[in-house]
């Protein structure tokens, strides 16, 4: 396979025009919304992690404790 020389493009037709970025502006009652339900959303995933299987345990069982066995140990829960 024989290889070609690069050719080099044309250049523009004229000068470039650099635009500034724009930075969005977010509200912060719509961020402090976002920021509460990720909060929550990270509690609920603590409370899984962290139930004992006790007489707080949403589903009864050994499931949730399996599940999480390995995260539990990762955050210092004694789980046996």
């Amino acid at each position: 396979m024989s290889q070609s020389p690069a050719t080099p493009l044309a250049p523009t037709a004229g000068p470039v025009i650099q635009v500034p970025a724009v930075v969005p502006v977010v509200p912060l009652l719509q961020l402090g919304t976002w920021v509460v339900f990720f909060g929550l959303l990270a509690m609920l995933a603590i409370f899984f992690v962290s139930a004992d299987q006790g007489a707080i345990s949403i589903p009864a069982g050994n499931a949730v404790h399996e599940w999480v066995h390995d995260a539990r140990h990762l955050l210092g829960y004694p789980c046996h």
